[in-house]
């Protein structure tokens, strides 16, 4: 080989490798550009979500919009807010006041004992019942259920008085009532579950809607401000024109307390 072939292969030799490491710089190159773009959008992926989640956890929750809400008062209340709930013939010279929370495992078992003769009381006219609505349940063992279940005893409301007491009594039911800790009633389809073993109510599509539109839940958070303004500290309350009756256990108790307090 002569020497003149020898140094033109040598040359073409260098500009091959010269060639090839310029093409694996520019591939290293753009390697690197698709690391970075990737590092990039991972970078401001995790800030939008973590934005994102800020954003979220600063929304007001469900309730806290409810009680922003436009107030729309069901049938058959009174007063401004339409907290003022009186069920009973208007003859009636007494009245019974009932404060109560939904989820209340007191009120349950003082349900089951009275609800019925409170019914048959307030049919015959020997007194009006006044209901007050609590929610403090929920903020004390944490939940919506309180809040939910008054609202839905709202459209049952709206429903009729009728509605309303036999509602009532279904959701403080032995069958029906969850205990204080599960917060059953903060399911709608719970809630109508129960109202469907409501003449009334089953099958009521107005109801239905009402509870699951939560039409009502502004005149629930209404409601139980009432019932803080009120006094009362506890569950089951019951009041004869302002004055306190010790929660009888028994329906006979219960009839024996209530024509005492008619009497004074």
């Amino acid at each position: 080989m002569s020497s003149r072939n020898s140094h033109a292969n040598k040359a073409a030799a260098r500009e091959r490798l010269r060639a090839e490491r310029e093409a694996q710089a520019k591939k290293d190159k753009v390697r690197r550009q698709v690391i970075v773009a990737g590092g990039v959008v991972l970078a401001l992926g995790v800030i939008g979500a973590i934005g994102y989640g800020v954003m979220q956890a600063n929304q007001p929750g469900h309730w806290e919009k409810a009680a922003k809400a436009e107030l729309v008062k069901p049938k058959n209340t009174e007063g401004e807010d339409g907290t003022t709930v009186v069920i009973g013939k208007p003859e009636a010279k007494k009245t019974l006041e009932l404060y109560e929370d939904s989820r209340c495992p007191a009120c349950a078992a003082f349900e089951q004992a009275a609800g019925e003769q409170i019914k048959k009381d307030v049919d015959a006219g020997k007194y009006k019942l006044q209901y007050v609505g609590a929610t403090f349940i929920d903020n004390a063992v944490k939940g919506e259920g309180s809040k939910n279940a008054l609202s839905a005893l709202g459209a049952a409301l709206n429903v009729s008085p009728e509605a309303f007491l036999q509602y009532k009594g279904a959701l403080y039911s032995k069958e029906q009532h969850p205990e204080e800790t599960v917060d059953s009633f903060a399911k709608d389809d719970y809630l109508l579950k129960v109202a469907d073993t409501v003449p009334a109510l089953k099958g009521n599509a107005e109801f239905k809607k009402a509870v699951e539109d939560g039409t009502y839940d502004r005149w629930a958070l209404e409601m139980s401000k009432a019932f803080d303004k009120s006094g009362v500290k506890g569950t089951p309350t019951l009041k004869m024109d302002g004055k306190k009756i010790e929660t009888p256990q028994t329906a006979e108790l219960f009839t024996a307390a209530i024509d005492k307090a008619l009497q004074g």
